[in-house]
């Protein structure tokens, strides 16, 4: 097996389930020692998965996994996530923003309450928990920073425009993974030359999570689908890419076409049988 982050250590959020916890196996499986950050310990109440179920997965590699429960909304909860895992596993050198809220609705009666939500988890969080680790990464004068984003950001194509479905209410949740884009450029011009990268990724295609398939599972279409192993080589390859790959918006498939990169199991032993689509055996 590979050990391409052997002896690197990890931070990946909304890891209980879904990208989050794909992302931390393929690190740990790769030899990175990983910390696992989400609210949902043990059950979900209508989601499966859990950090310690995500837990049980990365230990079976033999490297050092520890989990942090902490809810990203709350700015006094994550501002435990950094020193509690520079604690269990060392200082940070990767840290993966995949958490996110995902709360549809049309804008034009979106409640506040929901709104500060949205931008607490998928904009704030980021922010803070980079400034957390970059004292490891500039001491190391290197590191990765990885945030996951996603198409919605783009503006909707018009007029006349989609007036039906869920491309009409993802207005505010697309909004905040714009300005989730443009941090990550900022902090990319600011740290040009640290050594420190930062990018987001966004899958081409709806990569089938337990929190999608409960969104949108209904309603998208095999060929509309990506595989989660895409999604996951894609957001891995920006955890251990070259200096100047930073500030950047990438789209999964088309980082992979770029790359040249071959799609792996989640354990990183053999090529993944579906490439950049889901493998039905």
């Amino acid at each position: 097996m590979a050990e391409r982050f052997k002896g690197k250590n990890a931070v990946v959020t909304g890891a209980s389930r879904g990208i989050g916890a794909a992302i931390a196996e393929r690190l740990a499986a790769e030899g990175a020692n990983v910390v696992v950050t989400a609210r949902t310990v043990d059950k979900h109440h209508h989601l499966a998965g859990s950090l310690n179920e995500t837990r049980e997965r990365l230990e079976r590699y033999g490297t050092k996994i520890a989990v942090v429960v902490a809810d990203l909304a709350d700015d006094e909860s994550r501002s435990r996530i950094v020193p509690e895992a520079r604690e269990a596993i060392g200082p940070i050198d990767i840290l993966v923003n995949n958490a996110a809220a995902a709360i549809y609705a049309a804008m034009l009666a979106y409640p506040l309450r929901r709104r500060r939500i949205m931008m607490e988890i998928n904009f704030n969080a980021p922010i803070d928990l980079t400034h957390a680790v970059l004292p490891d990464m500039q001491a190391k004068h290197q590191g990765w920073i990885v945030n996951v984003s996603s198409g919605t950001a783009k503006h909707a194509v018009g007029p006349p425009f989609r007036t039906a479905g869920v491309a009409t209410q993802v207005g505010i949740y697309g909004a905040s993974k714009a300005a989730l884009n443009r941090m990550t450029n900022a902090f990319a011009v600011e740290l040009h030359g640290s050594g420190i990268r930062i990018n987001t990724v966004e899958p081409r295609a709806a990569v089938m999570s337990e929190g999608a398939e409960a969104l949108v599972g209904n309603i998208v279409k095999d060929d509309q689908i990506e595989s989660m192993e895409a999604m996951v080589e894609a957001a891995v390859a920006l955890c251990d890419c070259e200096e100047d790959r930073t500030g950047q918006v990438y789209e999964s498939l088309d980082l992979l076409d770029e790359l040249g990169r071959t799609v792996m199991t989640l354990d990183g032993t053999s090529e993944y049988p579906g490439g950049y689509r889901v493998w039905r055996g």
